[in-house]
């Protein structure tokens, strides 16, 4: 079977579903800004109610929310938001937290040291690495520069 360019591109263009850009961004723009939200509520509600200083506050928040993350993560929540909200679920803090959790609980099989702790890092550990190389090129930069 032997097609034009133009007919190809037709039949693309009629196979490829609509884009729903507008929607996804809106979406990912909705969920982003509740999980900030809720971060900012739980660094309020510590430093305020609690009465913890500002930095133990924020300490306290980062803790929670990798734990949010990783309990939603292991009930198979987490996936199911990430499907409806896109990008909005990677604000870093726990869009990492699901990184690590979900390598682990997919071959926690394998047993805990060649399953859990060797595939614990398979997508989060690059993301380690190079940020470390990153930041240490980028100190020594500054320490050449300054």
């Amino acid at each position: 079977m032997n097609i034009s360019q133009q007919e190809y591109q037709h039949l693309v263009t009629k196979a490829s579903p609509k884009s729903k850009l507008f929607r996804d961004c809106l979406s990912a723009f909705a969920v982003g800004g509740f999980i900030c939200t809720a971060g900012q509520g739980l660094t309020d509600l510590y430093q305020f109610a609690a009465g913890l200083s500002l930095d133990n506050a924020r300490c306290l928040t980062s803790i929670s929310l990798v734990f949010a993350s990783a309990l939603l993560t292991l009930l198979g929540w987490y996936g199911r938001l990430a499907k409806t909200a896109g990008a909005g679920t990677l604000v870093p803090i726990t869009g990492f937290a699901n990184a690590v959790v979900s390598p682990a609980m997919e071959f926690k099989t394998e047993g805990l040291i060649m399953g859990l702790g060797a595939k614990m890092f398979l997508i989060a550990g690059p993301v380690i690495v190079y940020g470390t190389i990153a930041s240490v090129l980028y100190g020594l930069l500054l320490c050449l520069i300054g």
